[in-house]
């Protein structure tokens, strides 16, 4: 039986290490017939290494999604190795350490800018330097922390996320007219690179040991990787601007 993206072409960002959704997400959609190539920045010989864990080899290219003449070249590489997209992950964000861990009231713009750039104004660069790529419709989906609420230690990444959200909304609208869906997966806290980097990441984690009806694991990214690899599939054709929360359901509980 052929997997789910079987015939598909799929760029993915923000390999970093084997623990987190985006290496978990290439390797399911490898196993579920897709050929991938990743994104690294500012390291790709840590993607590569990475990558070497995956089922099947896949080349590794440089992008910083905040450097125009990384985006402007995007689509010619990506063309040379995989000819067509079919499906887009943005796995990327990122704030200045003052603007985390509890600095809220004085983080300098500059720093709020930064987390704005990368985190949430990069899902339409990338969008937009894949989709001369994406003749025949596709998926693109990015990866959100629920921005309903103020978590604990976050900060402006959760204004971040909120603009990542407003973001996938628009490109929805904007770019439903060319077949190309915009998603997000607002998965729980995973012991990944970008929650390391987090200060007092452990506090805002134990919110889930006492409010999420399921239980979640810290250490397991494949349900939300899983989620991913569902909204890049065809079986969902007619969803578009949609949040999936993969949270263990500790969005549906006030208290």
């Amino acid at each position: 039986m052929s997997g789910i993206l079987e015939g598909k072409r799929i760029l993915i960002t923000g390999v970093l290490l084997e623990s987190s959704i985006a290496f978990h997400t290439a390797k399911l959609a490898q196993e579920q017939g897709a050929e991938i190539i990743l994104t690294a920045f500012p390291r790709p010989t840590l993607t590569e290494r990475i990558a070497k864990k995956l089922p099947k080899p896949t080349k590794v290219v440089e992008l910083d999604v905040t450097n125009d003449e990384h985006l402007g070249r995007l689509s010619d590489v990506v063309a040379e190795e995989l000819g067509t997209l079919d499906g887009v992950v943005h796995s990327i964000g990122f704030a200045p350490q003052d603007a985390l861990g509890g600095n809220f009231l004085n983080t300098p713009f500059e720093s709020v800018a930064t987390a704005m750039h990368v985190s949430a104004f990069s899902l339409k660069s990338l969008t937009m330097a894949c989709l001369p790529l994406m003749q025949n419709g596709g998926s693109v989906v990015g990866l959100t922390f629920d921005a309903q609420y103020a978590w604990p230690q976050y900060d402006w990444m959760g204004p971040a996320k909120a603009a990542l959200e407003a973001t996938n909304r628009y490109l929805a609208r904007d770019l439903g007219k060319q077949n190309v869906r915009s998603n997000l997966i607002s998965a729980g806290p995973i012991g990944s690179m970008a929650a390391k980097s987090i200060p007092g990441f452990s506090d805002l984690a134990s919110v889930w040991d006492t409010r999420a009806p399921l239980e979640w694991d810290l250490a397991d990214p494949e349900p939300a990787a899983k989620g991913v690899v569902a909204l890049l599939s065809d079986w969902f054709p007619k969803t578009t601007g949609e949040i999936i929360h993969v949270d263990g359901g500790l969005h549906a509980i006030g208290a």
